[in-house]
């Protein structure tokens, strides 16, 4: 009977101050706040933006009319054959050069060009005498007056030779091989002034329209007519020939797809003494670019010039090498 009571006195205490416990913690549930969203207030501060005249000689500013660019290319090619080699073939070294200079300059409606390309290349295979695969010396020069959107008057002066001794070759009797001399620097240059429009629509086209040419061929060598009979136009004895023409130049550089760049120049040369005799002169290089530093060009040259040869000479040229663009 004891025990019964001490049970009912230890547990009614017990599940009293239970339930109050209970009680205390939903009071304190309903009483308690959340924090602001902002604690931690801060002043938005107010800016005043004000006008300032500052004069244009304090900003030290510097404007360039200049737009330049320099590419060197050096491509090489070598083939080497065993002496057994039966799918036959023969030892050959060869070797190119490229330097392509160009120049803008623009300011209002005035403007002047200037280009420079030196291209040189040689050629030996095992047992033949070495030969050029390329060799020009270009330069040109021009100044344009601006006369509405797409029309410039202009004036230009180009200069065209070669560096080095160009042969024609053969076999003699015992079947060794032989080389005659037909041309070499100076003999022919050619030194052109021209005066007209130019038609301009867009930044990789260019067409010249030259009313007022002028030609000079120089052949300093005398006697090179006696190895060329035609001796490019200029009459044996004398060193050079002078011509008023009427002259077209048409330019395109243009990136015709991603790394591939697309770059043509063709020129046409009526002489008013003789109409009937045009020159003609198509250049073109196709250019695909596989790194910073190594180039795919694809090159082609074809000329017609009756003082040279009654037909079509035409040039054709692959190489891989490395092209080095000069930052400006």
């Amino acid at each position: 009977m004891i025990k019964r009571l001490l049970v009912v006195f230890l547990i009614i205490p017990a599940a009293l101050y239970a339930q109050s416990d209970t009680s205390n913690i939903t009071q304190l549930r309903e009483l308690r706040l959340p924090p602001p969203k902002n604690p931690m207030r801060v002043r938005v501060p107010v800016i005043a933006i004000q006008p300032v005249d500052i004069a244009i000689n304090d900003l030290n500013l510097k404007v360039n009319y200049w737009k330049t660019s320099t590419s060197l290319g050096i491509n090489l090619n070598q083939a080497t054959f065993s002496n057994n080699w039966s799918g036959g073939g023969v030892n050959s070294i060869a070797l190119g050069s490229l330097l392509n200079f160009k120049a803008e300059y623009v300011k209002g409606d005035k403007s002047y060009t200037s280009e420079v390309i030196l291209q040189y290349g040689k050629l030996k295979n095992k047992d033949q005498l070495e030969r050029k695969t390329n060799d020009r010396m270009f330069f040109d020069n021009k100044v344009a007056l601006k006369m509405s959107k797409s029309w410039y008057f202009f004036g230009s002066l180009s200069f065209e030779s070669q560096f080095d001794n160009g042969y024609s070759y053969a076999k003699d009797a015992a079947g060794n091989e032989t080389r005659t001399i037909i041309s070499k620097f100076m003999a022919p240059a050619y030194l052109t002034e021209s005066l007209g429009f130019e038609y301009k629509p867009a930044k990789y086209f260019g067409l010249r329209i030259g009313t007022g040419t002028a030609r000079q061929t120089f052949v300093l060598d005398t006697n090179l007519y006696k190895t060329n009979a035609k001796n490019f136009g200029v009459e044996p004895g004398k060193t050079f020939k002078n011509e008023l023409a009427f002259q077209l130049v048409a330019n395109i550089d243009k990136d015709i797809f991603e790394n591939i760049n697309l770059k043509s120049r063709y020129m046409m040369f009526a002489s008013y003494d003789a109409l009937g005799k045009i020159d003609h002169r198509l250049d073109i290089t196709l250019t695909a670019k596989v790194n910073r530093f190594v180039n795919v060009t694809l090159n082609g040259i074809a000329i017609y010039d009756d003082d040279a040869s009654t037909k079509i000479q035409a040039s054709q040229s692959l190489a891989l090498g490395l092209v080095y663009k000069f930052p400006r």
